[in-house]
């Protein structure tokens, strides 16, 4: 070689710094753990350990007194089945916008309360929101943390706070300081408390100084930050988007989670979309208008690579369910195939690339998860997607 051994050291030093970012306690790049397909926003004072199950019955009696709501029979089969075993997968009980502002005794209650009955029976994830972080809220916000974890005792696996309407870099700085007060109050190990944050404002998408702050708050979060989750509405209303146009489609939606996505990338954080006020009630024909509704935007969000989205409604779950078993279902053939024919080291149609051959397992691996694939569908062992 023309390089000496004093060449290819200095490169190597140089080249030690252009790894991608990896932050402590978060998982590796080509890791797939189950992310929840939605998060369930719940007010505090309507909270019980009843709920998930009664929110499962009320979406069942929806499709019930309406009808089938639009997919194919084995789809409907399939969601009717979720709604009993498993009708949600994430539930934040919630003592912001969906709860307001209460007496500071009421609040105590509400929040004591909530923790134990999340305690009885938690979903496989789980937490609360709290208030902002700002300073005219930010002691409430603690208080509530503080009851709700006194009820609670040691938080269960999945358990995660969201801390709404984070507008810097400080607000990672203040969720990580009051995580760390609350894990000495309450005797928990280092790092027991993570958290999500809400980009509802377009100061968190981009800076005074011309650049986005969601990667430094990924990097001050020092791997307690599990997910961005957009906020529809308070988005779209700082951008002066008029009630009836306000959507998870808009415009300004779709780069605010543009944004979330790149800067969220390879880092173990998950992006969420946000929801619609669009509700399934009514009559028939406005169940099913609404059905449609969410249906479509759960499939444009599954296909922008967001998998993850709010719903407010019982009646939510049943197009939630439905839309999301159905974009796994339609693609697990020619997902299995291509991975086949790569592994196989076979041309046939596609010339896949190794990063392709790693975005077919981990779709395959989301479908197993949520429950829309079952291993039968599957031509590759868990182990074997799990690997790529």
């Amino acid at each position: 070689m023309a390089l000496s051994e004093r060449d290819l050291e200095e490169l190597r030093v140089r080249a030690e710094h252009l790894d991608r970012l990896r932050l402590p306690g978060q998982v590796a790049d080509t890791a797939v753990v189950r992310q929840p397909v939605h998060t369930v926003y719940v007010p505090a004072d309507r909270f019980s350990a009843a709920t998930a199950g009664q929110w499962g019955q009320q979406a069942r009696c929806l499709v019930r007194d309406h009808g089938r709501p639009p997919f194919p029979d084995e789809i409907v089969e399939l969601v009717l089945g979720k709604l009993v075993t498993e009708p949600i997968e994430d539930l934040r009980v919630d003592f912001e916008d969906g709860y307001g502002r209460r007496g500071d005794d009421e609040e105590d209650a509400h929040a004591t309360a909530a923790g134990a009955a999340l305690r009885t029976s938690p979903p496989a994830f789980c937490g609360l929101r709290c208030k902002s972080l700002e300073p005219d809220t930010v002691l409430r916000a603690a208080r509530t943390l503080d009851a709700f974890l006194t009820a609670l005792g040691p938080p269960p696996d999945g358990f995660v706070i969201t801390f709404p309407k984070a507008t810097s870099a400080g607000h990672a700085d203040a969720a990580v300081l009051l995580c760390r007060q609350l894990e000495h109050a309450h005797g928990l190990a280092e790092g027991a408390l993570r958290f999500e944050l809400q980009v509802e404002t377009p100061q968190a998408i981009l800076g005074a100084d011309g650049r986005s702050p969601l990667p430094e708050m990924i990097v001050r979060s020092h791997g307690r930050l599990t997910g961005l989750h957009y906020g529809t509405y308070d988005y779209s209303t700082a951008l002066g988007v008029a009630p009836a146009y306000q959507s998870l489609e808009h415009p300004v939606a779709d780069h605010a989670k543009a944004v979330m996505q790149a800067a969220a990338a390879g880092t173990g954080v998950n992006v969420a979309d946000g929801s619609t006020n669009v509700i399934p009630a009514g009559g028939t024909e406005e169940v099913h208008r609404a059905w449609a509704l969410h249906a479509r935007l759960v499939r444009r969000s599954l296909e922008r690579g967001i998998y993850q989205g709010w719903d407010l409604h019982p009646g939510h779950l049943v197009t939630r369910w439905g839309a999301t078993f159905e974009f796994f279902r339609d693609g697990v053939g020619e997902a299995s195939r291509r991975l086949g024919h790569y592994l196989g080291r076979r041309t046939r149609g596609h010339l896949d690339e190794p990063a392709t051959a790693r975005a077919m397992a981990r779709f395959l691996l989301r479908g197993l998860h949520c429950g829309a694939l079952r291993p039968g569908d599957v031509r590759h062992p868990r182990e074997v997607l799990e690997a790529l």
